[in-house]
């Protein structure tokens, strides 16, 4: 008998609406979704006061809904922001939840929303299906294109000075996903830069992750990464391309299905530890250390990297070696090209905290585990030391 395919899992989030300039007419939207009415938003100080949401709230407050927002998010959230996100939405008896933002804010949007209802504290919901219950409805609507947080069944919170803890749960996965690529226009070409390349990491690694790597999370990964490919360098130049902006924001959400379902690897495990030293963005440590895990997974990856050259550069001729060193050096270029800095001395990351990070590194053991090729603590220094 042949062998047929590997038994897998697939979860997305219920429905998921593109269009643009859709997040000013959100409560049409929103009162043909849901039935609920009071509304918690979270979202950040700058995306508020930079008046990003008032035409949302205008809609949302035109089409009968009770609108609270908490905009006290930060990058990097520590467990406290859930809780008072949690108790303003319990002062406003809210029974919905809108994550309106970047990965941060959908990210506590989303334990949020469990939390309005649980009878569980938040310490026991960490680690993979731990959380019980439901949660209130929950709409994400992301303004960078890059974490896939509004896709994905996964929120990171900051539980100590470096440490971060993660809660990974079917109930964390959103109602509705809206994209509005309208809301990105503002991203500078730096932010655009770093969310986009983060993005292009999310797929790459499912599309190679060790593990749980399946025909679905294939056919996402690898149209993310070329829409991601394609239109990331017109992104950061002209950053009101809306071309450019859709399909980024597209190709980003395609990653964080693909990586919600295929986990990430190595250059995740590694960027965790810049993040939490020297509080870099998580887009920004994603693409410092790409390259070099790139160069370190080759020897055991070059079939699915030479796949992936066809993806990205139509790329079939040559050998499956070739092919694959031809796909990392593409995207080396396409990095240096989108003006995203390169090395960890250009953001002041000192070479002698580099065996404190792989030591860190190596903690990271859930992510560690879908790397093609195993990494030790020698590896991971040298791995930084690349990337110096």
């Amino acid at each position: 008998m042949t062998q047929g395919i590997r038994p897998f899992s697939f979860t997305s989030p219920g429905a998921l609406h593109l269009e643009w300039g859709s997040a000013r007419r959100l409560g049409e939207l929103m009162a043909g979704w849901f039935s609920q009415r009071r509304v918690l938003i979270v979202t950040d100080k700058f995306l508020h006061q930079a008046g990003l949401l008032d035409p949302a709230k205008a809609s949302l407050a035109a089409h009968g809904f009770e609108v609270t927002v908490f905009d006290d998010v930060v990058a990097d959230p520590p467990e406290a922001l859930v809780q008072s996100a949690t108790a303003a939405g319990h002062n406003a008896r809210c029974d919905l939840v809108i994550g309106l933002g970047g990965g941060s804010s959908m990210d506590i949007a989303k334990l949020v929303a469990v939390m309005l209802v649980a009878e569980q504290p938040l310490a026991a919901m960490y680690g993979i299906g731990n959380v019980q219950g439901q949660r209130v409805p929950l709409l994400q609507v992301p303004t960078t294109a890059g974490t896939g947080s509004e896709v994905t069944n996964i929120t990171i919170l900051t539980t100590g000075e470096t440490t971060k803890m993660g809660v990974v749960a079917d109930q964390l996965y959103a109602d509705r996903v809206l994209l509005d690529a309208e809301l990105t226009t503002g991203l500078p070409a730096m932010a655009t830069a770093a969310t986009g390349i983060d993005a292009m990491v999310h797929a790459i690694e499912a599309y190679t992750s060790a593990h749980k790597k399946n025909p679905l999370s294939d056919a996402f990964a690898r149209e993310a990464l070329k829409l991601l490919t394609q239109n990331l360098v017109t992104a950061c130049t002209d950053g009101g391309n809306r071309q450019a902006r859709e399909a980024m924001l597209l190709g980003a959400t395609l990653a964080g299905q693909a990586f919600a379902n295929s986990p990430v690897a190595a250059v995740h495990a590694l960027a965790y530890p810049l993040g939490g030293h020297y509080h870099l963005s998580h887009g920004l440590t994603n693409a410092l250390m790409l390259g070099p895990v790139l160069r370190f997974n080759l020897p055991k990856a070059a079939p699915l990297y030479a796949e992936l050259a066809e993806v990205v550069m139509g790329q079939q001729q040559g050998d499956t070696a070739a092919r694959a060193q031809a796909f990392v050096a593409y995207m080396e270029a396409l990095m240096d090209a989108s003006g995203a800095p390169r090395r960890l001395r250009d953001v002041k990351v000192s070479q002698e905290s580099l065996p404190m990070l792989a030591k860190d590194a190596m903690a990271q053991s859930r992510l560690l585990i879908n790397n093609p090729v195993e990494v030790t603590e020698a590896d991971a220094l040298a791995l930084y030391q690349q990337a110096f």
